[in-house]
């Protein structure tokens, strides 16, 4: 564990101001043009900019990040991710701004279930050459046409004047993009100005996310206040705060809600409340013949989706689900577990993390210990804890179901849906040539997969990154069983009728085979665990987000190429 930095504490008067002076804004945002809010947005790109330096080193302090690659996780998930959402969000503005629709000018297509899909990745030629090999697509609800779409989005900047109030955000203590963007998606699709409390592991950063967000604040439309669990009691119960937004744990959230996590009689919030709370994400492994290449870049992209972050990511890939009678089945484990070892250790940084460690070790003694991380079979004669338990730790577990081809895909799907907790992101790992045997069945399949975020040989996280896609659990969870949340976020085009986000990657990076082994035609992603350079990359991909142009492309390829 990192050692326990003490912070100053928000005030009961320090806090009744804010609100007070938030309320001002709030009613100065209802006066603001489009062309102004879009002014704004682009002021506050360039002040995130001009933090970045100063929010990544907070970043890494607070985690107690290990020096060298992994800073490229701080660099990617706070001010790139940042720098994305407010960039996207003045492009939407001014296209607004202009009379069009925020959507106008999105490829259509069509999904699976009569449902409409639009392309969001890649979007311009930039993304293509970034991106090479990725795609991504918004999914709607099914029934709703194109056309309709595009003419009705907009959410709340079709509604000039709208005062949306004073919103509280609680913001995560994991991931240092995450409240600031929920911040964004409240003033664009609700009007509404936000309180942000921060997690206490965050407060090292109050800093820097003053200097990076001061045009907000200046602006009236955003207070950064620090605190424990006190501070956030005394402001969901203000009646200055209109609503609450939640990034964290179920058990949080009933407790702000319903006062207990048993009793769900009554509720003791007199406010709504939107959330995204976690659970248990699956990876899904399509059986099929696989190289030894194949299975070590695989093996490293499943390692990465449970590591990242030190694991303590609610999108963190916890449930590998397997065929049984995949004939390489074993020997993937068995290079999991290679991958596992070749890892420096890394404390976990997260409060609790060591209880969450030792539920773990209590339900699976036999577990395997590889530098410092838990790998657990689940099967019929285990504990099932592992399928119910989001450990938010180094903790990986993998089961077995029956089936090849579709069959097991099937099975997969079923599997996923009944028995994890939580629908807020899935990963499938599939050979292109196993994924095109099954046709159309492939998609139909996929589509029945209940989760926010799905990515296809790619970490469904990832889709954190696009700020035109959609963040959130799947559509449909009531208060009481909340699941992994209600609401979505991020949504740049601000589309209504929103269902799930798709990704799609390449099976592993492009190789040619040379007589003294192979050439890489394209580099391992800069978020694996395992690359090399990730800091550089991801430091540089942030420079461009901050002001994008050609000549810093091949910067940021050499040094991918070398990761």
């Amino acid at each position: 564990m990192t050692a326990a930095l003490t912070f100053e504490f928000a005030t009961e008067a320090e806090i009744d101001a804010d609100i007070e002076a938030l309320t001002q804004g709030a009613a100065r945002w209802a006066a603001k043009s489009l062309h102004e809010r879009a002014e704004l947005m682009k002021r506050t790109h360039a002040a995130i900019a001009a933090a970045a330096d100063e929010w990544t080193e907070a970043a890494v302090v607070a985690k107690g990040t290990p020096r060298g690659s992994l800073e490229g996780e701080e660099w990617m998930s706070g001010p790139y991710a940042s720098l994305s959402g407010f960039a996207a969000a003045a492009e939407t503005l001014e296209q607004m701004a202009t009379g069009k629709s925020p959507a106008a000018g999105l490829k259509a297509g069509k999904a699976a279930g009569g449902r409409t899909k639009f392309r969001m990745l890649p979007s311009n030629l930039f993304e293509y050459n970034l991106f090479h090999g990725f795609s991504a697509d918004l999914w709607l609800t099914p029934g709703v046409a194109p056309e309709l779409a595009v003419e009705k989005a907009g959410l709340g900047q079709k509604r000039l004047g709208e005062n949306g109030g004073v919103g509280l955000v609680l913001g995560a203590g994991n991931i240092s993009a995450i409240g600031p963007l929920d911040v964004l998606y409240e003033l664009l699709a609700f009007n509404r100005v936000s309180v942000l409390k921060l997690n206490p592991t965050f407060g090292g950063l109050t800093a820097a996310y003053e200097k990076a967000f001061a045009p907000l604040i200046e602006a009236g439309v955003l207070r950064i206040v620090n605190g424990a669990a006190e501070v956030g009691q005394y402001l969901t119960s203000h009646p200055g705060i209109c609503h609450v937004h939640i990034t964290g744990s179920g058990l949080t959230h009933d407790m702000i809600v319903f006062g207990s996590t048993t009793d769900k009689s009554e509720r003791k919030l007199d406010k709504p409340i939107s959330s995204e709370l976690g659970g248990v994400s699956p990876i899904i492994v399509v059986p099929g013949n696989w190289s030894k290449a194949d299975l070590r870049f695989q093996a490293e992209h499943v390692v990465t989706q449970r590591l990242h972050n030190g694991g303590h990511n609610c999108i963190a890939g916890q449930a590998l689900v397997l065929s049984k009678d995949w004939a390489q089945k074993d020997e993937f484990i068995k290079v999991i577990g290679e991958v596992l070892a070749s890892l420096a250790p890394r404390d976990p940084w997260y409060p609790g993390t060591d209880k969450k460690i030792a539920l773990a070790d209590a339900s699976y003694p036999e577990a395997a210990k590889i530098n410092g991380r838990t790998l657990i079979k689940v099967d019929g004669s285990t504990s099932q804890d592992l399928l119910t338990t989001e450990y938010f730790g180094p903790v990986l577990g993998y089961t077995e179901l029956p089936g090849m081809g579709e069959e097991f895909f099937a099975n997969a799907v079923d599997f996923a849906n009944e028995r994890l907790d939580g629908t807020l992101g899935a990963s499938i790992i599939v050979k292109p040539s196993d994924r095109k045997k099954m046709g159309g069945r492939f998609e139909g399949i996929l589509a029945e997969l209940r989760y926010g975020t799905i990515g296809v040989n790619v970490w469904s996280a990832i889709g954190f990154l696009v700020p035109s896609l959609s963040w959130g659990a799947y559509p449909g969870n009531p208060l009481e069983a909340v699941g992994s949340g209600i609401g979505i976020v991020h949504n740049a085009h601000l589309l209504e009728d929103v269902e799930r986000s798709v990704l799609w990657g390449p099976f592993r990076p492009a190789h040619r085979a040379l007589t003294h082994g192979e050439f890489a035609l394209s580099p391992k992603p800069a978020w694996f665990v395992t690359a090399k350079t990730g800091d550089q990359v991801s430091k540089r991909l942030t420079q461009f987000a901050a002001k994008p142009g050609w000549g810093k492309l091949p910067g940021i390829f050499a040094h991918a190429f070398k990761g």
